[in-house]
């Protein structure tokens, strides 16, 4: 229970809340959303029991597990990168993570203050539009919430399932609510059309790598959070059943979270495919204008930083593991180091929305650019490295025993999968989307 509770918390975040609404308004929606499903069920579940496979059997850091296991099946040792590409995409994400994360700090204030009572969508817009042209706000709640991150980190993670355990199950109510609303007030029918009616013509193959790296992203998959968790995990405990759960919890609140942010889009006629601050211009709405609105808008963004907190422990443990296995340092002072530098590199993510907004790249800012690259590029192939190791080079006795499934027939299905299809899958998918074929 406490891994369970422990890997729904890594998960379930601001992947779930922030970012599926908005990359499925700006893929258009229903097609994105199946396409979504897909990836999770037969790629993101089989990688993720591989994933916590080998971190079970390691027992280690990311890193120093691959290096063993590789050692165990008399393979090269340079599998051992794949351990490095998980520590440093978690330590991207988090760079960007944390700076989202404090939008979400700072709405709890807002909210709490009763700024949107009654506001327009036009006056929640401007609202947002003025918080994050500000780099000193933006860096401030940034900085507080990477200090409060690390201090969790550094005392260890032993009372997280404690605290996740009514986190959880808080956040799921007031999503529930949420939906409530936007059936009575918002344009419902209209957001249910667009998240679930699949119209292909809107597809484009950048969109189908955007729903496979968010099903990566949003299980925490590749980033080595998922392999340190799961040498924690004891032997006992059913790797594949565990799997489903976490993987059913997540895919609930994403889509609760799009039932209840299109209505809410659509009703006001606002633009679903407005980017990274749709949830900050839409559910404030919502708060404005419902009875007792400050209070479960302040309960919500509240709950919103609880489950940052807890995906954003997850994404810095494994690079701490292993500054405290390698480094022989002590786990303050890996984190002290592990944070600051995270902090620094999210200082770009910072002004990316104000002060180097139009500093671009191949037209991508430096968040953008980190959000591709981890999401679209580091995190599939960490994912498909996985998948070869765990199907191809580890030892069918070894994954045989590990995985324990009850039926023979599971554990054909999923070696198959692993394999094949979803190695195969994410090349095809990444090839296309960089006009390779």
């Amino acid at each position: 229970m406490a891994f369970i509770l422990a890997a729904t918390g890594s998960a379930v975040g601001l992947g779930n809340i922030w970012k599926f609404p908005y990359i499925a308004g700006e893929n258009g929606g229903g097609a994105f959303v199946l396409i979504y499903l897909l990836c999770i069920l037969i790629i993101g579940i089989p990688i993720m029991m591989a994933e916590i496979m080998l971190g079970r059997r390691g027992r280690q850091s990311p890193i120093n597990s691959m290096r063993t296991l590789a050692t165990e099946a008399k393979a090269s040792r340079y599998w051992s990168w794949l351990g490095w590409l998980g520590v440093i995409a978690g330590f991207l994400i988090l760079s960007y993570y944390s700076v989202i994360a404090g939008w979400a700090m700072a709405y709890v204030v807002r909210v709490a203050s009763g700024v949107f009572e009654g506001a327009t969508a036009d006056g929640v817009s401007h609202i947002f539009a003025t918080f994050v042209a500000d780099p000193e706000k933006l860096l401030a709640w940034h900085s507080l919430f990477m200090i409060v991150t690390m201090l969790v980190v550094a005392r260890g993670v032993k009372g997280l399932e404690r605290t996740v355990k009514f986190l959880m199950p808080a956040l799921l109510a007031i999503l529930i609510l949420l939906v409530g609303y936007a059936m009575e007030r918002g344009a419902f029918e209209e957001g249910v059309s667009f998240l679930f009616k699949a119209d292909f013509t809107k597809m484009t193959s950048e969109g189908v790598l955007t729903a496979m790296g968010h099903a990566f992203f949003t299980l925490s998959l590749g980033m080595g959070a998922i392999m340190v968790y799961g040498s924690y995990l004891p032997s006992k405990v059913s790797i594949g059943s565990t799997t489903m759960l976490i993987g059913l919890a997540d895919t609930v609140v994403a889509l609760l979270a799009g039932l209840a942010i299109f209505p809410i889009v659509f009703a006001n006629s606002m633009e679903p495919a407005s980017g990274p601050g749709l949830i900050f211009q839409t559910l404030p709405i919502a708060f404005g204008h419902m009875a007792y609105g400050s209070i479960f808008g302040t309960l919500f963004f509240i709950l919103l930083v609880f489950a940052a907190w807890s995906s954003s422990i997850s994404l810095i443990e494994p690079a701490v593991a292993w500054l405290v296995e390698n480094k022989k340092m002590s786990r303050m002072r890996s984190c002290i180091w592990a944070g600051l530098v995270t902090w620094g590199v999210g200082i770009g993510t910072v002004l990316s929305f104000n002060l180097t907004a139009d500093v671009t790249f191949f037209g991508k800012t430096f968040f953008d650019i980190l959000d591709y690259l981890t999401a679209n590029i580091m995190l599939p192939l960490g994912g498909v490295c996985i998948a070869v190791f765990a199907g191809w080079v580890m030892s069918e006795e070894d994954s045989v025993k590990e995985l324990s499934l009850k039926r023979q027939w599971l554990y054909k299905t999923w070696l198959f999968l692993v394999k094949f299809i979803s190695p195969l899958a994410v090349v095809i998918v990444f090839l296309k989307s960089i006009d390779v074929i």
